[in-house]
Order: C-alpha cells, then structure tokens, then sequence
C-alpha cells in the first residue's frame, strides 16, 4: 500500500491528537480559532441540520466561569445541587469498559504522584478541568433541545473535526464532560437561553511539554478486537 503525502498529514492530525492537561499561556489567535471552526463545521449531519453551537470563551468571561464553577467544587453542599442534564457514562458499568476507565484514571493518577487515599490531590486534579487545564481558550458547546440522539452523534463528528484541525495547526485540546453538571452556572454566566443544552467543554491551547501529565498516551485496542470483515 503506497501512502500519499495528503494521507500521511491527516493521519499524523488524528493519531497524534491527546487530552492534554497541561497549557501554556500562549495567546491563540481569533483567526486561528475562526478557522479551526470553519473546518470543522464541514462535519457530516443528518439533512444538514448542524446541531453544534459554540461559545469561545477568554479574558474575563472564561475567568469568571471558572471562578464560579470551582467555587461550587469545592464546597460540598454547593456541589450536590448540580447535576447532569444528561448521562455521559453508561448508569452501570462491565467489562471491558470498567477496566478501561480505571486504568487511564490511575495511569494520570500515576504520573502525578497521587495515591489512591490521597482525595484531596484527585479532587484538585479534577477541578483543574474548570480552569480549562489553563489553556487561553475554552469553548461550551451546546445544543438545542428538540434535537435528538442522531444530532448528538453528528455532533461527535464537528468536535472531532475541531480536535483535528488543531493538531493541524500545531495546536491542542481537551474534550471535557466535567463540565455538564455545571450547566446552571453556565446559563447564568453565558446568559444561555433555556432551549440550549450544555453538550461538553473543551481547552483549546499549546501544550506544556514540561508537564508530566501531558506524557500520558493512552491505549487503543487493535483493530481486531473491534472489527469484524465478512465475505
């Protein structure tokens, strides 16, 4: 099989693109951001209904949402008053899944030295997603809520595609569900209307490569333990 050049950029984009956990505080351009969402917006949807509407948040806007967020993550009584709108994770876990999740968990866990009695460290940890890992660009996206599960899974292909042509752009990113319990303070920060529903978060940035939870590569199973090829 003879690889073209074409081929060889797009799969460098997609295979190299990671969560990453750490930025740093380099400006990234209105331009860049423009177009980052222009490409991604020739994402695939059912009868071209587009579903995704996204918020870009910087400066004092972006502040005062992770202001707002942590302040209710870190107090306890505060916290149990929000909750997802919907369910991210299956309601009951099995294997493999399980097993997966535990592992990317204590891999990151791992590298930045936290023990699993340590629940104050995996508590900060977690609330670094509400300060978008100090990356200078953080984007809710929402939907409306007449759309249905058919527009959510178009909506996974526009967030991938954003992902990508970040990485084009030697740019990275970090999908964050951490974000949908907080979907009141949210609407109260970005004066969302009550028809558009909190999908995720993401961090938009240039990695730290000093950081050493940005080393973290996660696992991906072979192609043949996930496809089946008929004849």
């Amino acid at each position: 099989m003879i690889t073209s050049p074409e081929q060889k950029i797009v799969d460098a984009a997609i295979t190299s693109r990671r969560s990453i956990r750490a930025f740093l505080p380099d400006p990234v351009s209105r331009e860049d951001i423009e177009a980052i969402l222009g490409v991604a917006a020739r994402a695939p949807s059912g009868t071209n209904t587009q579903p995704w509407r996204v918020h870009v948040l910087t400066g004092a806007t972006r502040e005062r949402l992770s202001s707002e967020i942590l302040k209710a993550h870190n107090d306890p009584d505060l916290a149990r008053r929000h909750a997802e709108e919907y369910a991210y994770y299956p309601r009951e876990w099995k294997s493999p899944f399980i097993e997966r999740r535990r592992k990317v968990g204590w891999d990151l866990y791992g590298l930045l030295g936290l023990s699993r009695d340590n629940k104050a460290g995996m508590h900060a940890q977690h609330g670094r997603n509400y300060v978008f890992f100090d990356a200078p660009v953080g984007m809710i996206f929402t939907i409306d809520r007449i759309m249905e599960q058919g527009s959510w899974l178009d909506y996974g292909m526009f967030l991938q595609n954003i992902m990508v042509a970040a990485r084009g752009r030697g740019l990275d990113t970090c999908p964050q569900a951490a974000f949908t319990p907080f979907h009141g303070i949210i609407r109260e920060v970005l004066q969302l209307p009550e028809n558009e529903m909190v999908v995720c978060g993401m961090a938009l940035g240039y990695a730290d490569p000093a950081r050493i939870e940005n080393t973290l590569v996660t696992e991906r199973e072979p192609v043949t333990s996930f496809a089946r090829f008929l004849d």
